[in-house]
């Protein structure tokens, strides 16, 4: 009874990414499915095309780092938190390891600007001096 737990612990590390994997290849089957389906019967490459970019999902915005920033401070907090009320010093030094992240990121969200409109207002910014 003693081995069942640390095999448990190995197939349990291993079990994870493979149904991970699984559920992503199954959720974007029915996708491509659908793709093939309505290739076959569209005779202008062009519209092709329009249709692979309808079904992309990608996300053109670039990264948002005082948002990801805020959200990172604020699990450090928490952390903190945690190991201040319940958990220990380690807990505590890790949190705070988190929050110094999270500012971090949130610095290099203001240092670099990542929008179109926030580029287009710095390279102005910069022509007029």
């Amino acid at each position: 009874m003693e081995n069942l737990i640390p095999i448990f612990g190995i197939l349990s590390g291993m079990v994870v990414p493979i149904a991970v994997f699984i559920w992503l290849y199954l959720e974007g089957k029915g996708k491509r499915e659908t793709v093939l389906e309505i290739s076959k019967n569209l005779e202008d490459p062009s519209k092709v095309e329009e249709l692979l970019k309808i079904f992309e999902e990608r996300k053109k915005e670039p990264i948002d780092y005082r948002r990801n920033g805020v959200i990172t401070i604020f699990v450090g907090i928490g952390l903190y938190l945690l190991g201040y009320l319940a958990l220990g010093s380690i807990l505590k030094g890790v949190g705070a390891l988190v929050g110094v992240i999270g500012i971090g990121t949130l610095i290099a969200g203001y240092l670099y600007p990542n929008t179109g409109k926030e580029l287009t207002n710095a390279v102005e910014e910069f022509e007029k001096k």
